[in-house]
C-alpha cells in the first residue's frame, strides 16, 4: 500500500466520524509525530556521540591496575 493510498483511506475514514472522534485522531497523530521526532533526535545524538572524538583521550590513558594487583579474584 502506498503512502498516498493510506492518506486517502484515513481522510475518508475521518470524514465519516463525528467531530469529537476526529479530534481524538488529531491528538493521536500529534502524539505519534512527537514520539517520532524524539526518536530522530535521540538517533542523531547517538550518532554524534559515536562519531565524535570527545572521549578519545580515554583510549590513550594507560592502565593503572593489572590483574596481578588483585588481592582476591571473584569467580561467581
Amino acid at each position: 500500500m502506498t503512502k498516498q493510498t493510506i492518506i486517502e483511506r484515513t481522510i475518508h475514514a475521518i470524514n465519516q466520524l463525528p467531530l469529537n472522534k476526529a479530534e481524538e485522531i488529531v491528538d493521536f497523530v500529534d502524539f505519534i509525530i512527537k514520539r517520532y521526532e524524539e526518536q530522530l533526535l535521540t538517533q542523531g545524538i547517538q550518532q554524534l556521540a559515536s562519531e565524535g572524538q570527545t572521549f578519545d583521550f580515554l583510549n590513550q590513558e594507560e592502565d593503572l591496575y593489572t590483574v596481578s594487583d588483585l588481592k582476591e579474584v571473584y569467580n561467581g
